[in-house]
C-alpha cells in the first residue's frame, strides 16, 4: 500500500469512528508504529487530522474547518475524476454557477474551450481562474470574503442570487448524510449554498466520499434538492443506494 493511500485509510477510520489509535493502526495497515506518527504528522499539516495522545482526531469532531490549501491538497486524483465527470453537466452554451470549493475549482480548470458560458461564482480563485477565458463571461458575486475558503458571502451575494437564474450550479460540500443532507461548517456560507440551488434551473453537487456521512454546523439543502450527486468510486454501493432512494442520481467517478 503506498503512503497516500495509507493516509486515505486513515483519514476514513479517524472520520467514521471519531479518533484513531496509533497501535491500532498499527495492526490494521501492517506497518510499524513509527509509520503510523509519520502518517498522522503528514495528515496534521494537511489539516485533516489533529493529533491527540495515542492518536488523531479528525479536524471535524474539533469544530475546525481546514483551510484552502489543506484541501486543495487532499483527495487530489479523486478529486480530479470528479471534474471531470462533472463536465458532463456543462451546457454547451447559457449561464453556469461554480461554487467555492477545491472541487468545483478543478471544474473551472477543466471548462471547454469551444463552450460560450457565463460562470457566476463567489469564489475568487475561480474567477481569476476564468477571467482571461474569451470564451466566458465571468460574474463575481460581492459580499464579504472569509479569509478561509476565500469565498463571497453575507447580504450583497444573498441580493445578487436572488436576482440570478443559471442552468446548472455546481456546489461543494463538506458533509452530506441521510439524516442530516447538506452541511458547512459555517452559516454565511451555508446560506448563500442554499441561495445558488434555488437560483439554479438543476443542482450537480461535487464531493468526495470522505464527506459522505459527515455531518456540520449549518445545514443548508436536503438531498431532494440536489439532482446529480457526483463522488467517486471511494464511496460503497449500500451507501450510494441509499443516496439515490432520497432523491439525486449518485455518480461515481
Amino acid at each position: 500500500m503506498y503512503a497516500e493511500e495509507r493516509q486515505q485509510r486513515i483519514v476514513s477510520l479517524a472520520r467514521a469512528d471519531g479518533r484513531v489509535d496509533v497501535a491500532e493502526l498499527a495492526a490494521e495497515l501492517s506497518v510499524t508504529s513509527e509509520t503510523v506518527r509519520r502518517d498522522l504528522t503528514v495528515l496534521e499539516r494537511q489539516g485533516v487530522l489533529r493529533r491527540v495522545h495515542g492518536g488523531a482526531i479528525p479536524v471535524e469532531r474539533l469544530g475546525f474547518e481546514p483551510g484552502l490549501a489543506a484541501r486543495n491538497s487532499v483527495m487530489t486524483t479523486e478529486k480530479e475524476r470528479i471534474a471531470k465527470a462533472a463536465l458532463a453537466e456543462l451546457p454547451d452554451e447559457g449561464a453556469i454557477l461554480l461554487d467555492a470549493g477545491s472541487t468545483t475549482s478543478r471544474l473551472a480548470d477543466l471548462i471547454p474551450m469551444d463552450r460560450q458560458l457565463t460562470v457566476v461564482t463567489n469564489a475568487l480563485p475561480v474567477a481569476l481562474l476564468l477571467a482571461g477565458r474569451t470564451n466566458l463571461t465571468v460574474l463575481l458575486l460581492g459580499g464579504r470574503v472569509r479569509g478561509r475558503t476565500l469565498a463571497a458571502v453575507d447580504a450583497w451575494a444573498q441580493d445578487a442570487l436572488a436576482q440570478t437564474y443559471v442552468d446548472v450550479a455546481f456546489v461543494a460540500t463538506n458533509g452530506i448524510s441521510a439524516q442530516r443532507g447538506l452541511t458547512t461548517p459555517d452559516h454565511a456560507e451555508a446560506v448563500v449554498k442554499r441561495a445558488m440551488i434555488h437560483s439554479a434551473r438543476r443542482a450537480v453537487l461535487l464531493a468526495d466520499h470522505t464527506k459522505v456521512g459527515a455531518d456540520h454546523l449549518a445545514r443548508f439543502g436536503d438531498l431532494t434538492d440536489i439532482d446529480t450527486f457526483i463522488t467517486d468510486t471511494g464511496l460503497d454501493d449500500r451507501t450510494a443506494n441509499e443516496l439515490e432512494s432520497l432523491g439525486p442520481r449518485v455518480v461515481r467517478a
